[in-house]
């Protein structure tokens, strides 16, 4: 928490703050409840996705952006995880509703653009933002994936996208005291689809979690450290804050190219 209220995050400041405040853009944080592994708290996507956007929306602000963190979702789409003790399941249906009752608020008090600012990899926002689009297309609705946003390649060395080298590396770096030693943690080996649509991408079914992974990882994380969780932190913050800013202080028209 920060020593004094910060003017962009909502749950932090007045509302004295917030009748002098132009704001043009809300950020809206949604993660997961699940298993990461043996050696990540469940709540790994949420401690991510909060790190991450309020230290971006900082540089934002500092910049010009007149933008607002909503309080968080915790919850997440977790279907391909029923049989896991205590992962938290949240339909898209009921993400769509939530939104939607967002939306209406946001619209009302003079918002014009909201990004969803996602931490889990199977929220899958944009059919929703499709519906949302027609029903307040004064707003401009988007999803960020902040994992997306480094150079992961050059980071890490093992491929995965669960409790993997990248998350592990992270959560080692912002909350190492929630980290389990890895010699506690699982190697992530999973299972792939076979049929070849599957492989290059074309085709897509749900991954039924318990029969793909031993452990609920999806990648090795023994060779995660703090340096290259920061490392890539770094990199994620600093392209997301200058995203915010764009998005913050232009126009729909002015962010559109002719390339």
């Amino acid at each position: 928490m920060s020593p004094t209220p910060r003017p962009y995050m909502l749950a932090e400041t007045n509302w004295k703050s917030v009748q002098e405040t132009a704001f043009t853009t809300a950020i809206l944080p949604w993660g997961a409840i699940e298993a990461h592994n043996y050696h990540l708290p469940y709540g790994t996507d949420n401690y991510q996705a909060e790190h991450v956007v309020e230290r971006a929306a900082a540089l934002a602000w500092e910049k010009g952006a007149r933008l607002l963190v909503l309080p968080g979702i915790p919850y997440g789409v977790n279907t391909g995880q029923l049989d896991i003790g205590f992962c938290m399941n949240m339909m898209p249906s009921t993400q769509l509703a939530i939104l939607k009752d967002v939306c209406d608020v946001l619209v009302r008090h003079g918002i014009s653009r909201l990004v969803i600012f996602n931490g889990h990899g199977a929220n899958n926002f944009q059919p929703l933002i499709r519906e949302l689009a027609g029903l307040w297309p004064q707003l401009f609705i988007c999803a960020v994936n902040w994992f997306q946003a480094g150079d992961r390649k050059a980071i890490f060395e093992a491929p995965g996208d669960h409790a993997d080298e990248l998350e592990t590396s992270v959560m080692m770096y912002i909350a190492p005291q929630l980290v389990m030693p890895l010699e506690t943690a699982g190697d992530g080996a999973t299972r792939r689809f076979a049929a070849a649509g599957f492989r290059k991408g074309w085709a897509w079914a749900q991954r039924p979690w318990t029969r793909i992974t031993q452990d609920t990882g999806s990648g090795n994380p023994y060779k995660a450290t703090p340096e290259k969780g920061k490392t890539y932190l770094e990199q994620a913050v600093l392209a997301i804050a200058e995203f915010l800013e764009e998005v913050s202080t232009r126009s729909v028209e002015e962010m559109l190219t002719h390339d």
